[in-house]
């Protein structure tokens, strides 16, 4: 018998980089190389799993409180625009903070999608992780939660689905009966992550009068924590200016005590006296945008007074992500 003989280069079936399948890492490449799959199409999929994305959500309208839903809110929703329209049968695609089980999204009995935003993602994109997730959403069978993944390493990010006009408008809830229609039928595992997550939320509101800043409520001290889009070393140099003027508050009683970074964002926080309702702080929030606005319009050189409050305010700094 005649012995098989071995397929050349040439013969290969050829296979497109969207076409190449994930298998182990020491298997051989499904594209027909020769080599194994981390020393072949597994050396980009590595890549993109571990390469971090600084700023996800840039480009989507409202990005400031795409990165506050993700970091500071307990319970919020936001209905969502794709690009191309609702799939029929899809009544709605809505974002919100946390869902029942942690699941990524679910795809409810009416056709509806309900996509979580403060999930652990599988790569350093959370933008491509979501949109994958999101896809898979639309083509779920109603009534089923859909489980994380890998994104596909080339698949698209949420910057390429939903639609760049419109505002992005959160709603913020006391709680998450948002999860289910009828929360007295809900399922005994649904029912007891939805009293667990009541449990722990923080009161928040989302202020009216000025965009992504959120006051929330804590045993100690009441705080205002807000999203600002402007360039981190600008933007610490104005409340440097305004903390050494002694214009950084937003009352009596109120001090500016530092901020955190979060997805390329950085994140003032401002201590509050636990007397002090979200309502009672919409015009101080208002009146201190127009002294950040002003600050952030001067280029002079920092004061020995406005670096070492700089200084102070770098080294309270913290890095969420």
């Amino acid at each position: 018998m005649a012995k098989k003989r071995p397929q050349t280069k040439a013969q290969r079936p050829q296979i497109t980089d969207g076409e190449v399948p994930v298998v182990g890492a020491r298997e051989p490449c499904p594209c027909g190389s020769g080599r194994r799959y981390k020393a072949c199409h597994g050396r980009a999929a590595a890549h993109a799993v571990t390469e971090l994305v600084h700023r996800p959500f840039e480009g989507l309208p409202g990005e400031c409180d795409w990165v506050a839903l993700r970091e500071l809110v307990p319970a919020a929703t936001a209905e969502l625009t794709l690009k191309d329209g609702l799939p029929e049968g899809v009544p709605s695609v809505t974002l919100a903070t946390v869902l029942p089980m942690a699941w990524p999204a679910l795809r409810r009995d009416d056709g509806s999608v309900l996509i979580g935003l403060q999930n652990d993602t599988a790569s350093g994109d959370i933008s491509r992780d979501m949109a994958d997730t999101l896809l898979r959403a639309l083509e779920a069978e109603p009534g089923t939660p859909v489980p994380g993944r890998r994104a596909p390493a080339e698949g698209p990010r949420l910057q390429d689905l939903l639609a760049e006009e419109g505002a992005f408008a959160p709603v913020v809830h006391s709680g998450f009966e948002f999860w289910v229609p009828d929360a007295e039928n809900a399922t005994p595992d649904v029912a007891a992550s939805l009293e667990r997550a009541n449990a722990a939320a923080i009161p928040t509101a989302k202020l009216t009068g000025v965009d992504a800043a959120y006051w929330c409520r804590t045993p100690e001290k009441n705080h205002l924590r807000w999203v600002m889009p402007h360039a981190e070393e600008q933007l610490l140099d104005a409340l440097a200016r305004l903390h050494a003027a002694g214009r950084s508050s937003l009352g009596e009683g109120t001090r500016l005590v530092g901020s955190f970074r979060a997805h390329g964002l950085t994140v003032p926080v401002w201590d509050l006296p636990t007397t002090v309702e979200a309502d009672d702080i919409e015009k101080p929030a208002a009146e201190f945008a127009e002294r950040l606005a002003a600050a952030l319009a001067t280029d002079e050189p920092l004061t020995p007074d406005e670096r070492r409050a700089r200084g102070g305010l770098t080294n309270r700094q913290v890095t969420l992500s």
